[in-house]
């Protein structure tokens, strides 16, 4: 049997589809996982043992389909369901089952308030989409795997908690006066990680707080991922670096700011002890199943009204 997976983007919901993978491979014999994502994040799956193949994506559609069709596919499980994977689905021509992504349940939500979401994970919804291959949740978790090559090209204190500062829209981030508050009451050492777009923030961070390293812009998602693993824990925002902190089983503080916990996408199987920051019974909460650039309301209360201190004493334990 031949399947092909699709889910093209980004970093936390390709790391959401490991168990996918990992159940396949596990539960269906001989089965052979082909997986179809943009090439700017192929290289999160190039360190996967249970696919045969990585199909990259980089704009030319009609040819890559033309050499999908070649594969004689028996089976497509699209994670992604938007136009560009139905268009693949549709021109293959063979069994296809899609992901429910709960577009109307979150739209609702978001314009009214009222909860029609259920209590599942994405993780679960992910595996319904290859229940007709008889595949179950085998309930171990997400996976990442750093190449054995990977190294950190920075020194690292010998105790340190990691904070993953990044998010891909800036109502998920928490603003930097905050984050210079919250690391003043952290007593171990605090080590920054995002992308080229966090270096100014960390900087401000870095300067002001005697005992943080800024090391957003540096590092790669696999030397970010092995700082990670060596941290005390990690505090992130809800984004990609986050699953892949559960990924790694560690202790995880989770910052929520215009988006909730509810839309599926919390930490998956993290470390007991994890904790999942949000302030609720905002009216205006959530604003968005994404995010914005800035409030819409102007007041950030979401983020704003986050408690430092008590996020700060759970790093002290």
């Amino acid at each position: 049997m031949k399947v092909l997976i699709i889910r093209f983007s980004s970093i936390g919901d390709i790391v959401l589809t490991t168990p996918v993978m990992r159940c396949l491979h596990e539960q269906v014999p001989g089965v052979e996982i082909h997986y179809l994502t943009k090439s700017n994040y192929a290289s999160l799956l190039s360190n996967n043992t249970r696919l045969s193949k990585i199909w990259s994506y980089s704009g030319d559609l009609k040819s890559l389909i033309t050499q999908l069709k070649n594969e004689n596919f028996d089976h497509i499980i699209d994670l992604h369901n938007n136009l560009r994977s139905k268009r693949v689905g549709m021109a293959l021509r063979v069994t296809t089952k899609r992901v429910n992504k709960l577009n109307w349940e979150k739209w609702w939500m978001v314009r009214t308030g009222k909860n029609l979401l259920p209590d599942v994970h994405i993780v679960d919804r992910y595996l319904e989409a290859a229940n007709h291959l008889n595949v179950v949740n085998d309930h171990k978790g997400l996976e990442f795997t750093t190449p054995e090559t990977t190294n950190i090209p920075i020194d690292l204190p010998s105790e340190y908690v990691c904070y993953a500062i990044g998010g891909q829209h800036a109502t998920k981030k928490m603003p930097t006066n905050k984050i210079v508050d919250m690391c003043n009451d952290i007593k171990s050492s605090v080590v920054l990680i995002g992308g080229k777009e966090d270096i100014d923030a960390g900087d401000q961070v870095a300067n002001t707080c005697k005992n943080v390293l800024n090391y957003c812009g540096k590092l790669s998602i696999n030397e970010s991922a092995k700082v990670m693993d060596q941290s005390k824990l990690v505090i992130t925002h809800d984004t990609g670096m986050m699953h892949i902190a559960a990924a790694l089983k560690k202790r995880i503080i989770s910052i929520w700011g215009n988006t909730i916990p509810e839309f599926g996408m919390y930490p998956y199987q993290p470390e007991a002890a994890s904790a999942q920051c949000e302030v609720k019974d905002l009216s205006c909460r959530p604003c968005s199943k994404i995010g914005f650039d800035k409030c819409p309301k102007g007041h950030f209360k979401c983020m704003n009204n986050q408690n430092t201190s008590e996020i700060a004493k759970r790093c002290n334990l």
